[in-house]
């Protein structure tokens, strides 16, 4: 691989990145130091840009993409070389990819093992804007890992020993491991988050009159987004395209790798007018384009009259002409068939790439931390989980990752939605032979579940807003959320079994609870667990500027939630046996 990154940076006449760089005294693991470009290329999306600069097919989109990857490369590059000696560190496997011992591996927490995740977790976030993008995203991984791809429309036949997924609305997906040694009536370790984010979604109709020579776009907020911190952002647009090919409708990813959009502040010249508050209606509208053809015309388009769907091409026709060709352009439709686009899911993201920060690069500033973060933690830790304690295994291992959290969860690939209960009903009806209510009970008697969302980190301009001894820092460890009005699923019992999990593996647990005089926000604890029976706790990442455009989490923080979550996975089944009644 490091051959093909030089043949990919020579045919784009790119410098290599420097190799003696001042030392800095970020911690960061053995392989990121010594040869981090295979950390940044590892993955099946990063092999597949590779290929394609290296062998001249990239589009500019791909030479973008190979940019930012190869920058995030130069950032942790300078790490200093500081070396783990704990041979407990990371898996010893076998041929096989199973454990090369009888007994599981210990995955320690350390700087070294969780600083191993920082590049792959940026270059997912800065690859994929949207929770379209996103899951079909964490779906190939899956692929490339060895886990079959399931369809709820067919008839399952599920083995033990498998390893599987579904999705759900190309939005959602639950990914799932049953264990060799599973029996009906076993429980299920489960980690449940959300990979929908704050944004702006495109109007059904976003063509808008030109005003004073501006072309804009029509959108709507999608839970707290065009907050105050999306004006004067470069925005881009991406999401699902409905595409008519032959007798069939396909649905196609876009993303437009450029800055389209940009909602503009008022200058403080202006005096009350620029103060707010804003009609996010009328005042928060995207530009995107120039258009002062209405200077020598005297034309005076009327802006109500009813927008007729249906009918052949009609859909393009309702959609601002210079976005359509720019979206075409990118799937490759030609202007004569603009018309088998039959319908599209868009929104507006931030287009600056994740990027790590801080003196010692300690820090990862982003957009869409909250909460692709844990969903991407948990989904690392089933997967490493899954290569080697598989067949030790008597539980069904889980990853639940939902869309719709930040607006309450209701719609199908919500987590209130029949998603989790279903799937979990057609594995074990699958496995076993005497299905039914008695079987399921049982097997969520004996689940438990980990709610993971990202929560609150102390901020030190505002340590009076934090509870003493309830304000967790990054690059510490995973923090569980506690709620004394039912917010979240957390007690005394969920609390001590992770806890148990935590020590097992060296990590370190922090607690948050907000204050009496503040509102708690929700996760999808409470909902599934009250659905289920299962026993629950919500245990999050930490970040600062929780549902702003752009946050920031500890460069540590990604694989410090992986390693927990992966040990939750590994150990569950003995510890459960600590607390059984």
């Amino acid at each position: 691989m490091t051959r093909n990154i030089s043949k990919a940076v020579s045919a784009m006449n790119i410098s290599q990145p420097a190799q003696q760089r001042q030392e800095q005294r970020f911690p960061e693991s053995t392989q990121c130091c010594r040869d981090s470009s295979l950390a940044a290329f590892e993955d099946s999306e990063g092999q597949r840009i590779l290929g394609l600069v290296a062998t001249g097919q990239a589009s500019p989109d791909h030479v973008h993409r190979f940019r930012q990857r190869l920058a995030l490369t130069e950032q942790l590059r300078t790490a200093p070389e500081e070396r783990s000696h704990d041979t407990s560190a990371a898996p010893h496997t076998g041929s096989q990819g199973e454990s090369s011992s009888t007994s599981q591996p210990q995955v320690r927490a350390t700087a070294s093992n969780a600083g191993l995740y920082t590049i792959p977790f940026c270059s997912f976030l800065t690859e994929n804007p949207t929770v379209f993008h996103a899951v079909a995203s964490l779906g190939d991984e899956l692929v490339h890992r060895g886990f079959s791809k399931l369809c709820e429309r067919d008839v399952w036949k599920l083995e033990k020993g498998g390893r599987y997924f579904v999705e759900r609305n190309g939005s959602s997906l639950i990914a799932f491991t049953v264990g060799n040694k599973y029996e009906p009536g076993n429980g299920a370790a489960i980690l449940a988050g959300h990979v929908d984010a704050l944004t702006a979604k495109l109007k059904p109709i976003p063509k808008l009159n030109n005003r004073a020579g501006y072309v804009q776009l029509g959108v709507a907020p999608y839970a707290g987004g065009m907050n105050s911190t999306w004006w004067d952002r470069d925005l881009s647009v991406g999401g699902r395209v409905l595409v008519k090919e032959g007798d069939k409708i396909v649905s196609k990813l876009v993303k437009l790798g450029w800055p389209i959009a940009r909602i503009p502040t008022l200058a403080p010249h202006f005096g009350a007018a620029a103060n707010g508050p804003f009609n996010p209606e009328t005042q928060m509208v995207p530009i995107i384009g120039l258009d002062n053809s209405d200077i020598s015309s005297d034309s005076t388009e009327g802006s109500w009259k009813p927008s007729i769907l249906g009918g052949a091409g009609a859909f393009a026709a309702t959609q601002p002409p210079r976005l359509v060709r720019a979206i075409a352009k990118q799937l490759g439709i030609k202007e004569q068939d603009y018309s088998s686009i039959v319908n599209w899911e868009l929104e507006l993201y931030d287009t600056q790439p994740a990027t790590t920060g801080g003196l010692d690069r300690e820090f990862v500033f982003a957009g869409r931390i909250d909460d692709k973060l844990c969903s991407w933690s948990a989904l690392q830790a089933l997967m490493n989980s899954s290569t080697y304690a598989t067949r030790l295994s008597s539980v069904i291992k889980v990853v639940g990752l939902f869309d719709d959290e930040e607006i309450g969860s209701q719609l199908r690939q919500g987590a209130r939605s029949n998603f989790l209960p279903s799937i979990m009903e057609r594995i074990v009806d699958s496995i076993s032979d005497k299905a039914g209510a008695n079987l399921m009970s049982q097997t969520y008697a004996n689940s438990f579940l980990v709610s993971s969302d990202v929560t609150h980190a102390v901020n030190p301009n505002f340590l009076n807003a934090y509870l003493e001894n309830h304000s967790p820092r990054l690059n510490v460890g995973v923090v569980v959320s506690a709620d004394s009005n039912g917010h979240m699923t957390t007690d005394a019992v969920s609390t001590a079994l992770l806890q148990r999990v935590a020590d097992k593996i060296g990590a370190k647990l922090q607690v948050f609870q907000i204050r009496n005089d503040s509102r708690s926000g929700g996760t999808v604890g409470p909902m599934l667990s009250s659905m289920t029976g299962m026993r629950a706790i919500d245990a999050g990442i930490p970040q600062l500027s929780m549902h702003s455009i752009r946050a920031t989490t500890g460069s540590l923080d990604p694989g410090l939630g992986v390693i927990l979550f992966q040990g939750f996975f590994d150990h569950y089944e003995e510890i459960d046996r600590e607390f059984r009644e």
